[in-house]
């Protein structure tokens, strides 16, 4: 049996494994929420506990407000509570693995955007032969709302322009940043949340702790796991491995939630989820022989 501890580099990958389980288990957790209590209700409270709990892990006390970009954090920010609010709604009508497999195509197309290699056409035909084979056959039978593919998809562009946003230099580190980010994002949804109903029972101790448990899965700890993970992984690895996540989220919401996908759509998830791994591939490479580093020393903070 292997001695885990004389290999990081297992360590890093059963911690990442962990943190996109936690993530996508949050999703399920979400849709239970939503039984009873309103969309934007689950997702602002989501965003204040998150960014709480952060604050106190990443010792936001300590950081350089001096030094803030404001703009940066902003952007990020906004960006932040519009993937997480469409995010919401989109999987409040849609099957999660469905939902997480559109929303997927963001940060998809942001790596195709700067991809420069012969094979990025591949990866570009097989990403939206997924996108097809999402659509049952016969939509009578099992339909999509149209509603939720439209909230998954923006979803999906707010996860692309979170992405850019991320990159941007802030005057903080990526913790603080991602910190920042959440809370700004939260001041974003809170008053929306309030002005649609929020309803007081949501601070109740008897449910207040499902939201806590819920900040706790999508935010505290597959954060802080990643940030474990990345000091032994390469980009390379990190990107493939968060490659399928669409087939963990169909996973958790069959486990949890009973939601049931047609074959083609498990053959939908398949090919997203090849054309996320044959993109990361290619465009690590060519980062490498761009920077004339050997592929495992190149190693990158993923948000």
């Amino acid at each position: 049996m292997p001695n885990l501890k004389n290999t990081p580099h297992v360590q890093a990958l059963f911690l990442l494994l962990i943190a996109m389980i936690s993530m996508q288990s949050s999703g399920s957790l979400a849709k239970i929420l939503f039984n009873q209590f309103p969309v934007l209700t689950v997702s602002s409270l989501r965003l204040l506990l998150g960014s709480l709990i952060l604050a106190v892990i990443f010792r936001i006390w300590q950081a350089n407000f001096k030094q803030v970009r404001w703009k940066a954090i902003i952007s990020y920010g906004v960006a932040l509570a519009g993937m997480n609010a469409l995010f919401y709604l989109s999987i409040n009508r849609l099957p999660l693995g469905i939902a997480v497999s559109f929303e997927f195509i963001g940060p998809l197309s942001v790596a195709l955007f700067y991809a420069r290699q012969k094979f990025d056409f591949i990866w570009v035909g097989l990403a939206v032969l997924g996108l097809a084979l999402l659509f049952p056959f016969d939509q009578a039978s099992q339909p999509l709302d149209l509603i939720g593919i439209a909230f998954a998809l923006g979803a999906g562009a707010c996860w692309a322009l979170y992405i850019v946003a991320g990159q941007r230099p802030s005057g903080l580190s990526g913790n603080h940043t991602v910190c920042l980010g959440m809370f700004i994002g939260m001041l974003c949804l809170l008053p929306i949340a309030l002005f649609t109903g929020m309803p007081a029972s949501a601070f109740e101790p008897s449910n207040l702790i499902y939201f806590i448990a819920l900040a706790v899965l999508a935010s505290a700890l597959p954060f802080s796991l990643e940030m474990i993970a990345l000091r032994n992984l390469s980009a390379l690895s990190f990107g493939t491995l968060m490659s399928v996540e669409p087939a963990i989220a169909a996973l958790s919401g069959f486990v949890f939630l009973g939601e049931q996908l047609l074959w083609t759509q498990w053959l939908a998830l398949a090919v997203i989820i090849a054309a996320s791994i044959g993109c990361t591939v290619t465009t690590q490479k060519a980062k490498n022989i761009s920077l004339g580093e050997a592929p495992s020393k190149s190693k990158k903070t993923v948000q």
